[in-house]
């Protein structure tokens, strides 16, 4: 778990072009969802994730967006009393912008809050239903618990958004066949 919790903080603080203005309320979202759903291939999937992470992780206002570049660098760091904060603020200020909401679920799961951390999953997905990775890190939560039905039915969901999703040939796959005997 140690490994996923790695990889976790620096997906999560990746440093994408932030977008001019943004957000999970951007219409090209709807044109990209649908793109990645058919993507022919794992590299033209990563693209299309690439470009919906960007419009995600930027609010399209410039204090937001450096609030939440702070947060990044400093969940990065490991200094997460300082993403917290930068975090908090961009929620305070942005209570709307599902990627706040996201940072902040991830930093609580790397720091052990799990019941903060599905707090914010939750709303980040009341404001974005598609976001998969929000979903993922349900997953990664359930499977913290031992909640394996769980951790399947929320990779699930965002394999049905994102097919191509990181981990669906290795601990989606061997979860998968654990619980239920078969394959993706």
């Amino acid at each position: 778990m140690e490994t996923i919790k790695n990889w976790l903080a620096t997906a999560a603080t990746l440093n994408f072009a932030f977008a001019a203005s943004a957000g999970q309320n951007t219409p090209r979202l709807d044109d990209l969802f649908d793109a990645l759903r058919f993507a022919p291939s794992e590299s033209a999937a990563d693209a299309i994730e690439m470009e919906i992470w960007s419009l995600w992780t930027s609010a399209g206002n410039r204090d937001i967006d450096r609030l939440m570049e702070a947060g990044m660098a400093a969940m990065l760091a490991e200094r997460y009393r300082l993403a917290l904060d930068a975090f908090d603020k961009v929620i305070a200020r942005a209570p709307n912008f599902a990627e706040g909401w996201n940072k902040r679920a991830t930093l609580h799961f790397l720091t052990g809050d799990y019941d903060r951390s599905v707090a914010d999953v939750e709303h980040t997905l009341t404001l974005e239903p598609r976001h998969f990775g929000a979903l993922s890190g349900l997953a990664l939560i359930a499977l913290e618990f031992g909640e394996e039905e769980r951790a399947l039915d929320a990779f699930d969901a965002a394999l049905e958004i994102h097919p191509w999703l990181a981990g669906r040939d290795t601990h989606i796959r061997e979860l998968r066949e654990k619980l239920r005997g078969t394959g993706i």
